[in-house]
């Protein structure tokens, strides 16, 4: 799937992992704080939040020219390397220990067998999950991808929407809103195909339809999208739901929506950049960051780095040692196997 013709695209998926890695970073949530509560890096961590639904936009976007001609085909295609990395992934991230001053003190296993009984005790949710959190997002993607593939091959893409709207909708009342709705789901509603099917549905709607807006419009729908994110999130803030644990609301998919239609309105931004560049190290990064963020706490810990300067060592340090891992694998066979 060749979208070198649109760089805004190539940009776009950059800015994205820098947020998300920021995201998971747990910024300013230890000082500059107010009457006790970190509302800075709240917000902080809600801003970063259009950048999981610009993932699998971009992803129906970009796959639904080959998953309408031959949509078998195009599935296993996709999903076998995704499958792939997911394992692989999986089982370094439950090998690898997390508290290494932990480790030195009790031995390898006292450690690792706290997270192996925590990831045992939810077990459908830990196979969606694999050995990090953050793998989350592979399992929902090729959920979508499924969905998309299977309705193409049964000429039904009209319902491709309509589906996606029905377990998003569900996904958020079985979530974030869960406090009030008290709705009963099998596992946590961001995994899965709940958070992912629509977003890949209005990606692969846009380009089956050709939809375009100005870049005025897509602004506008993406300013609108992510107030009723933020309006929605502090509303529930009052019900018990942590204003930094919502991964999607209702206006979360405007919010995606408008970013990605902009971005397909001004095609040529990013264009010679070196951010642009490293567009096809995104996927790496993405599973990679979290281990790598997780090193760089321990080393925080170990010299009692704190606050502001935490952060600074957290984030560069994660930013520039995954680059480093992932742009040095890239010379190696391993590379494939690690990664797609």
């Amino acid at each position: 799937m060749n979208n070198d013709k649109i760089i805004s695209i190539e940009f776009g998926r950059v800015v994205a992992i820098l947020a998300i890695v920021a995201m998971h970073c747990q910024m300013f949530l230890t000082y500059w704080q107010f009457d006790g509560t970190p509302w800075l890096g709240f917000i902080f961590n809600q801003t970063t939040r259009f950048a999981v639904p610009l993932f699998f936009l971009i992803s129906g976007y970009l796959i639904q020219p080959k998953l309408i001609v031959d949509p078998i085909s195009t599935l296993k295609q996709y999903l076998a390397p995704l499958l792939r990395i997911f394992v692989v992934w999986s089982i370094i991230c439950l090998l690898m220990p997390f508290n290494l001053q932990r480790v030195a003190e009790q031995g390898y296993l006292a450690e690792r067998e706290g997270y192996w009984q925590f990831l045992a005790a939810t077990p459908l949710n830990s196979v969606l999950e694999g050995g990090l959190v953050h793998l989350w997002f592979i399992p929902a993607l090729m959920f979508a991808a499924l969905i998309a593939g299977v309705l193409a091959k049964l000429n039904k893409t009209t319902w491709l929407l309509p589906i996606g709207a029905i377990l998003y909708i569900y996904g958020v009342l079985g979530g974030s809103y869960q406090n009030l709705t008290e709705l009963w789901t099998p596992f946590f509603t961001r995994n899965g195909p709940f958070f992912s099917s629509l977003l890949f549905a209005i990606g692969f709607a846009i380009r089956q339809h050709s939809i375009s807006v100005s870049a005025r419009h897509a602004a506008l729908l993406a300013f609108v999208g992510m107030m009723i994110h933020f309006g929605e999130a502090a509303w529930i803030y009052q019900f018990d739901q942590a204003f930094n644990a919502n991964d999607f609301l209702f206006g979360t998919a405007l919010w995606g929506t408008g970013c990605f239609l902009w971005l397909l309105a001004k095609p040529e931004l990013g264009k010679d950049g070196r951010i642009t560049s490293l567009s096809k190290f995104v996927l790496p990064i993405y599973v990679a960051h979290l281990p790598v963020i997780i090193l760089m706490m321990n080393v925080a810990r170990y010299y009692e780095i704190t606050d502001l300067a935490k952060d600074g060592l957290v984030l560069f340090g994660t930013l520039i040692t995954t680059l480093i891992l992932v742009v040095g694998l890239s010379k190696t066979p391993l590379y494939r196997w690690l990664f797609r």
